[in-house]
């Protein structure tokens, strides 16, 4: 057996491993993979001795004649 036939063999199984280890791990979508579960985290309670903070407030927006 010649050594171009050998290193052909192992790279034959060395690149099986690889793709294996690809659709393993790799990001295929959810095909044959259960959903993830969305995390809920519970909302904190608000004290009733501190004051809600105010909404943020967007950009102001003037309007610019034409000049």
């Amino acid at each position: 057996m010649s050594s171009e036939s050998l290193g052909g063999i192992c790279g034959a199984i060395v690149a099986a491993i690889v793709l294996a280890v690809a659709v393993v791990f790799g990001p295929i979508g959810q095909f044959g993979k259960p959903p993830k579960p969305a995390k809920v985290e519970p909302a904190p309670a608000a004290s009733p001795a501190t004051p809600a903070a105010p909404a943020p407030r967007g950009p102001i927006i003037r309007e610019v004649p034409n000049q």
